[in-house]
């Protein structure tokens, strides 16, 4: 939809194409392109991802007005998750005013990287993207926040092993991981390894190459091993199709855990009952049954000003994910704001306001979002923010919490962080800044 000269959302065609329509900017707006896929093999995922985030902008514009005074604008840009896409998205709207980009996928993150470093854009990867970026003294404009692939992979093996009754009873147990063949999939694999040889469990990696549809060949591989667990880490159609095959085995869906992007109500609703007990993770609360999240459906979709048919996303569990990618961005926004007293903040000023992002328990609720998320703070070194993981388990109908939040083994990721970091500032001829 379009606010008139204000805000650029999707008119009913471009919702239906997938094309977004340029963005209106007037000097006293705040700019954000947002790179979606609403086509392609990955789109059932893409779709409610990308709403999460246009919806919110859009309630912050209509509820109160934009951020400080300032109207949000915001452009769409169709990469079919492709990564040579992104790119070109990125390359043709850094110039419009663009200060931070959600890029929402690893292999366009890894792309980004040194040309946001040169262009002084943020990058924005909630729960994705290149794990070592956590290092804010090598990738000072990389955000991993609020937590990533290698401390969500160790938060599984703490899980799974206070499911078997305790870590020492690992050793000999075997997990299985089956992987998306990308550089989103093979992100968790040297934490999963080094707990290997820590704990004494087995691990077993199997690739499902692009899209994921054919996985004949990984599922008997599954019923040779017999592993204990399984860790699923893939996206869109590959995630059905892996729950489908298990069971279809006869796995046992509750000793199935998969990664917070195979963990949505796409993933297993095609299933029907036999996904129940699957579970995944994920880092914020499932449903609608918030304040802030049941107000955004009527300021904006009881009102019609909503994208057509998007109502019907509004709570789930890629849509919150959406959410947070914006909230995120405003309320650094709205700490360069008040840093800088400017009103229009430049792609320095974001920059700041991210790095020293810092929602509180008291700011959550008073978003609306009490006790969806734990506390994120951010510091110069620390762009992760280290937050923790919850499991979530589908019943048939709905996701629900089945975990405490879980802490991630710092002791063990934080050092992989700053290793991978440094070899990459030496690689790449970068002086790591002093924090």
């Amino acid at each position: 939809m379009r606010l008139k000269g204000l805000t650029l959302g999707l008119a009913a065609a471009v919702a239906a194409t997938g094309i977004a329509a340029p963005a209106v900017q007037a000097a006293d707006t705040q700019y954000f392109p947002l790179f979606t896929y609403r086509t392609g093999p990955y789109a059932p995922n893409g779709i409610p991802s990308a709403n999460g985030i246009a919806d919110y902008f859009n309630y912050v514009n209509l509820k109160h007005g934009g951020v400080g005074g300032v109207k949000l604008v915001w452009e769409e840009c169709e990469t079919g998750y492709n990564t040579k896409k992104g790119v070109e998205c990125y390359e043709r709207l850094k110039g419009k005013g663009t200060t931070v980009v959600f890029p929402y996928s690893t292999g366009i993150t890894y792309k980004l990287i040194p040309n946001a470093d040169k262009d002084k854009v943020s990058i924005l990867t909630v729960g994705y993207g290149r794990t070592d970026a956590s290092d804010g003294r090598v990738f000072p404009w990389t955000f991993t926040t609020p937590t990533t692939y290698w401390s969500q992979a160790s938060a599984f093996i703490k899980y799974i092993g206070a499911q078997e009754g305790g870590m020492d009873k690992l050793k000999g147990k075997k997990i299985a991981l089956i992987y998306h063949n990308s550089a989103y999939g093979k992100e968790p694999i040297r934490t999963l390894e080094l707990l290997a040889r820590k704990l004494g469990y087995k691990l077993t990696n199997l690739a499902v190459n692009h899209p994921g549809q054919e996985q004949k060949a990984t599922w008997l591989q599954i019923r040779r091993e017999r592993p204990d667990w399984i860790l699923l880490w893939g996206w869109g159609v590959m995630n059905q199709v892996s729950i489908k095959e298990a069971t279809n085995i006869g796995f046992k869906m509750d000793r199935m855990i998969g990664v917070w992007w195979s963990g949505a109500e796409q993933d297993v609703v095609p299933t029907g009952d036999a996904a129940k007990g699957y579970k995944a993770g994920t880092f914020h609360a499932a449903g609608s049954d918030f304040p802030l999240i049941k107000d955004i459906k009527k300021v904006v979709y009881d009102a019609g000003k909503g994208i057509p048919g998007g109502d019907k996303y509004v709570g789930q569990v890629l849509w919150n994910r959406g959410m947070v990618n914006a909230i995120f961005a405003t309320e650094a926004m709205r700490a360069a704001q008040k840093k800088y007293g400017v009103k229009v903040v430049n792609g320095e000023q974001m920059r700041w306001g991210l790095e020293n992002l810092n929602i509180t328990a008291e700011r959550w609720a008073e978003l609306g979002l009490k006790g969806f998320m734990q506390p994120v703070k951010n510091t110069c070194a620390d762009h992760e923010g280290n937050g923790p993981v919850l499991i979530q388990q589908w019943d048939g109908k709905k996701w629900n919490i089945v975990s405490d939040f879980i802490t991630p083994m710092r002791e063990v990721v934080r050092p992989l962080i700053e290793k991978s970091a440094a070899a990459y500032a030496k690689k790449n001829n970068i002086t790591p800044r002093k924090c």
